[in-house]
């Protein structure tokens, strides 16, 4: 098997004119039993869609109901242009910085070692988070189709061993067709419960244009949109396994152009049938006939995600230990043991949050804000920054595109208010849940 070459050039077009930079985390795969670099951008836009929209798709008709279907609106498709315009700057970081494989990398880059141990350690948590909401997706599924029959905590291990078998594969290209399987089953579901909300409208139903809150409630109803697009954290994990990462703004504006049409969609349908008495999960608010049927058919698609969170968990730490080792493009035993008990010990962590920690579903709304608000959002500046810097003569690249740099500044800025906004809404939520006994116990039924 060859060795990565670590001094090979590759030249890349970013925003910045063409660069050289050393070649690319997985070096050169041709000889390799176990290739990375195989994805073309349409498969990267399924598994990007099959990750985000599960998150983002059925809370935010509650969230519309929480400050009126306009400023909803337009919330959700002013973060879907942003989420583009970050999504942009992280690609053209991945491009002049191939060896980036994933938010640790690019904070070495940026800060050094405090910066990749505190990004790497966010990426970590932040996907063991999202492997842990998919599972409680995929209990409520489960106990939908059930009907309560069976204790929960014992629906929620059947779905994390079945997440943990679909996160095994050590690429992500082996996931191609069950991420394409996903997005429709995601699809499909959003039409379904429209087509059973406009079937079964709620008599009575109260909705509003827009709706006055404090800034507690305003906030607390626009976490959903606000989230519904934190999925930046694992593209360099995701470009990093494409033939050509040349291509992967073709999948960004694949993913946001689809979930944000979608999210817009789908919120208004179900909010103007049902009212403001949606819940979140939306599918919750259906009849219990289009329950099953449509929680049935997004099960799949909480699997897949799921499978995806804690698979980029895994990655992370495995191309950090194994990184320019034959263990990374080899099938040795060393590297299959250390691969299979990290996805383990990922599902492992997620599966104990989820059922030992009453407050879980608080505690992923505190790690959105500390973590998803940076990645999708506010670290972006920084990395547009970095770059024009270290551009040709240092500074004067910024100064010249002096446009760039303000609106890398207001990113920064935008980040920074997301992340302590949320977190404080967050912990007020939790604060208020105890206050009121809503708080359950854990591993109960």
């Amino acid at each position: 098997m060859a060795e990565p070459a670590s001094s090979e050039k590759v030249f890349y077009e970013s925003a910045f004119g063409p660069v050289s930079t050393p070649n690319d985390v997985f070096g050169d795969e041709e000889n390799a039993d176990i290739r990375y670099k195989t994805m073309s951008w349409q498969v990267i836009a399924f598994l990007m869609i099959a990750e985000i929209v599960s998150n983002g798709l059925l809370s935010l008709p509650q969230a519309m109901a929480g400050v009126g279907v306009v400023p909803s609106i337009i919330l959700t498709i002013f973060l879907g242009a942003f989420g583009l315009f970050t999504a942009k700057i992280l690609i053209d970081f991945k491009l002049n910085h191939p060896g980036v494989h994933s938010m640790g990398d690019a904070g070495y880059i940026l800060f050094g070692p405090i910066g990749r141990e505190l990004l790497a350690f966010g990426t970590v948590a932040f996907a063991i988070f999202g492997t842990g909401s998919e599972l409680i997706s995929g209990q409520q599924a489960l106990s939908i189709l059930s009907e309560n029959r069976l204790c929960a905590v014992y629906l929620l291990l059947i779905f994390s061993v079945a997440t943990l078998l679909l996160s095994l594969p050590r690429t992500l290209g082996r996931l191609t067709w069950l991420g394409i399987f996903s997005c429709a089953c995601i699809f499909l579901c959003g039409i379904l419960a429209m087509i059973a909300a406009g079937a079964n409208p709620v008599p009575g139903r109260v909705i509003q244009i827009t709706a006055p809150n404090t800034f507690y409630e305003a906030f607390l109803a626009i976490t959903s949109p606000v989230f519904a697009y934190a999925g930046h954290f694992m593209f360099f994990i995701l470009i990093s396994e494409m033939e050509r990462p040349q291509d992967a703004m073709k999948a960004a504006w694949c993913l946001q152009g689809f979930s944000t049409l979608f999210y817009v969609i789908f919120s208004v349908v179900v909010y103007l049938y049902i009212g403001n008495v949606v819940q979140s999960p939306a599918l919750l608010s259906l009849p219990p006939l289009w329950a099953k049927i449509t929680f049935g058919v997004g099960l799949t698609n909480f699997l897949v995600a799921g499978a995806l969170y804690s698979h980029t968990a895994a990655k992370l730490v495995f191309v950090r230990l194994f990184r320019g080792t034959h263990h990374i493009h080899a099938h040795t035993v060393k590297g299959w043991v250390v691969w299979v008990t990290l996805c383990f010990i990922a599902v492992a962590i997620a599966f104990i949050l989820a059922t030992a920690v009453p407050i879980f579903s608080d505690l992923i709304g505190i790690a959105a804000s500390l973590f998803a608000a940076w990645y999708t959002y506010g670290i972006a500046g920084f990395f547009w920054l970095h770059d024009a810097y270290n551009r040709g003569e240092k500074g004067a690249e910024l100064k010249r595109r002096w446009v760039g740099t303000a609106l890398a500044v207001l990113t920064i800025l935008a980040g920074a208010f997301i992340c302590i906004a949320g977190t404080y809404v967050s912990v007020k939520l939790i604060i208020t849940a105890y206050q009121n006994g809503q708080v359950g116990r854990p591993f109960s039924c």
